[in-house]
Formats: structure tokens, sequence, C-alpha cells
């Protein structure tokens, strides 16, 4: 007789509604644990699922739940941050057989210095072979990548990256993945492959979500990725990013926020919500 799992180590993906997520990310393939269909979703879910922080504006709280996280990013068609999508995408691969582990990324963008573990990631094992699986970072990439030291870079799409193999400071290996973009080649984060499991995620959060340190509470930060743009709205400074480098930038109106997150990133706020957002306390007086 086998003995239970654990619950605290699964990502509750019997609570899914699988028909609602797969009919939200526009996915109708095969159902099997196989590397084509994880390429399918992974390239499914980060195109429709936008990046977003705007519940930590609106002055709500981000639970992790999947009842939650179901109501908010299918029933109410939004978006969510990394371990809003990471629990999302973990509840699904769940229900459908993938074997797979979570992981964190320090984010650097570039930055020198230690910054927390606060990236939420999945590493998918299938055949013996390892895939890092990032649906939750707003930039992609939009397909699995092989965990293998690869000094050269790779494009999925048109979209150039590079993941690297090193020493951590303390020994181990640790990962890096580098993206090509306005600013030529930038680490984007690097991680180790410690597991990370629901709990982890749950304290990560509340970190992003409370934290004055956190830029994730201090002024909207809204992504939309495609194989072709790469929107950003930071504040009021929007910016739109190919994969060659180029881009641009504007400054949008206070006033015309909501219409930009419904146009540009496909989030739809009711009344109350896009009022509160125009008036909320994230905005900075003028002096």
């Amino acid at each position: 007789m086998s003995t239970p799992v654990d619950p605290s180590y699964t990502w509750n993906g019997a609570e899914l509604d699988l028909e609602a997520y797969l009919a939200r990310i526009g996915y109708a393939g095969e159902r099997t644990p196989t590397l084509a269909t994880l390429r399918a979703l992974v390239h499914a879910h980060t195109t429709s699922l936008p990046f977003e922080n705007l519940e930590i504006l609106l002055g709500r709280g981000v639970p992790l739940d999947v009842p939650a996280l179901q109501d908010k990013m299918i029933r109410r068609r939004r978006g969510g941050y990394c371990y809003e999508n990471v629990g999302l995408f973990a509840a699904a691969l769940e229900r459908l057989g993938f074997e797979f582990t979570g992981l964190a990324g320090r984010v650097s963008m570039g930055a020198s210095g230690l910054r927390p573990a606060t990236h939420a990631l999945l590493l998918v094992t299938l055949d013996g072979e390892r895939w890092l699986c990032d649906v939750g970072f707003g930039a992609g990439p939009l397909a699995p990548v092989p965990l293998v030291h690869s000094p050269g870079e790779f494009a999925l799409g048109a979209w150039r990256f590079r993941l690297e193999r090193g020493a951590g400071p303390l020994g181990g290996e640790l990962w890096t993945l580098y993206q090509f973009g306005r600013d030529g080649w930038v680490d984007r984060y690097s991680f180790t492959l410690d597991p990370q499991y629901r709990i982890d995620s749950a304290v990560g959060n509340h970190f992003v979500s409370t934290s004055p340190r956190s830029p994730f509470t201090a002024r909207p930060f809204v992504q939309r990725f495609t194989p072709e743009v790469h929107e950003v709205l930071d504040g009021l400074t929007w910016t739109t990013e190919f994969p060659d480098g180029g881009g641009t930038s504007r400054e949008i109106e206070l006033a015309d926020l909501p219409k930009v997150l419904l146009e540009v990133f496909d989030i739809e706020l009711d009344a109350p919500d896009a009022a509160a957002l125009v008036r909320g306390s994230w905005i900075t007086p003028p002096e």
C-alpha cells in the first residue's frame, strides 16, 4: 500500500478547473505529459496571461491558493506576477501528470549586489532531461529551456537568450539566464536547483506584496510578451521593446491608465478599481 503524499509538497492540481484554464490560455492540444505538450502550454500561458501587480496597489492581498488564482486569472481574466502565474501553471502541470519541482531565482537585471530569491520558476523532468519553464517573468522565454550549460546564445522565436552554469559564491551550481534587449546582453536572474514548495512561495509572496523594499508595492508594473513585441508599463512609462534591441518609450497620462491597461495589456478593470487605481496612494504628489 502506497504512502499518501503530504499535500504540502503538491501544487493542489485537484482544485484546478482544467477546462477553464485551458480555455483561458487558448490551448486545445494533447493532454499527455510530453515535451510537445509542455512547449505548447508554456507558449500559450506566457502569451495569454499578462504580468501585473495591480492588486497590491488596490490595497488587496495576493492569495496563492488555486481557487483564488482561478477567480482572478481565469474567471476575471486578469494577470498576475511570478508567484501567481507559477502557482496556476504548476497546478495544471500536476493535473496533466508532469514531473516537476519549483525553483527560486534572484533577479539582477544587470545590477550588482545580492538580491533576495523572490522569483518563482519551475523545472520539469521529461525522459531524464530537465527543462526550465519560466511563465511568470513577464518577458518569456516562450518555450521550455533545456537545463544544459550553453555559453553560446540560443533563440526562442526571435528573442535571444543564454543560459550558463557556474559556481556559487559558497560552492555548488549557480545557473544564470541572460537575455538580449535594449541594453544588450543582461543577466536576468540566477538560480540554484534547490527545490521550492508552495510554502516557500508564500514566504516570498509576502515580502514582494508588502515590503516597502519591493518594487511591486510602489507603482504599477505590467508586461505583455509575444513573439514579436514586449510591452512594459512601469509607473506611467510605457515601453515597447523588440527582439532586435530596438524600442520606444513614452509617458502616459494618469487618466489614460485604465485605457492603456485594456488596449495594450488586455487587463480590464471594473469601474471602481479603475477609479481607485487612478487616485491611488502609489501616486507621488507633484512638488
